[in-house]
């Protein structure tokens, strides 16, 4: 066998061995998921429920999201998604959840977003600022109900499996880890309410601060230019008193 013939070979070998691993890791990656996907007990947090599209032809028209009765979430709020239209629904708990704000007997059930488009190869996600989180919970678990415009209904809300190994149709979950040591619950990882209207007071700086440094490189730009002028005239000063005197000396 040449060596081109053999070349070709193995390099057929390892396309269809790297499309056969991507063909593999694709499933497993499809599916409803939120991130980040930990969060620190007792605080708040922001994540995205992300929605990919796993269907050739038909759109996903609508998403559902519920939320845990057990841990009830005192605070939840949403962000607009253009193009969807978000409803919030709020119903009675199975029994009344005493947390550090006093008892809860009302909270958010569910979050349905409508009236969009993901279209087929394209995901969306949708954001959530929700809080405090339980102290006594490890996890929590997010089943979400994902509708095509074909009619198909896809249900994600199976619990993670005790081997480790991954459901059909697991459900999104949110990990929670103890709160840093000295923290008050609102440490790295999470957002408090106020911690948004932090980060938007500081981004109009963003655009004085580039033209501060416009300005200084404009402004040493303009000096080396006066700089090289300067020499050039003593350059060309120095060149004809050289001229003059060779002259003179001549005539001498």
């Amino acid at each position: 066998m040449s060596f081109p013939a053999a070349f070709r070979r193995l390099a057929a070998v390892t396309a269809g061995a790297a499309a056969l691993t991507v063909g593999l890791a694709v499933p497993a990656l499809a599916h409803v998921s939120i991130t980040p996907g930990t969060a620190e007990q007792g605080g708040f947090t922001k994540v995205a429920f992300r929605v990919p599209n796993e269907r050739d032809k038909d759109s996903t028209s609508k998403v559902e999201v519920s939320f845990p009765l057990d841990h009830p979430l005192p605070f939840v709020s949403v962000k607009p998604v253009p193009g969807w239209k978000v409803k919030v629904t709020e119903g009675k708990l199975p029994k009344p959840v005493t947390t550090e704000y006093g008892e809860v007997t009302e909270a958010v059930t569910k979050v349905t977003w409508s009236g969009g488009k993901i279209e087929p190869g394209q995901f969306q996600e949708f954001e959530v600022s929700m809080g405090a989180l339980p102290e006594d919970a490890d996890r929590l678990l997010f089943p979400t109900t994902q509708t095509y415009d074909g009619g198909e209904v896809v249900k994600w809300a199976d619990e993670p499996k005790a081997d480790g190994s991954e459901p059909e149709h697991p459900a999104p979950v949110l990990r929670l880890t103890p709160a840093a040591a000295g923290g008050d619950g609102h440490g790295a990882g999470t957002a408090s309410p106020s911690a948004a209207p932090a980060a938007t007071d500081a981004s109009p700086a963003a655009p004085s601060v580039t033209a501060v440094a416009a300005s200084g490189a404009d402004s040493s730009d303009g000096t080396a230019r006066a700089l090289g002028v300067a020499g050039l005239v003593l350059g060309l000063v120095g060149a004809v008193t050289g001229v003059l005197g060779l002259r003179r000396g001549r005539n001498a």
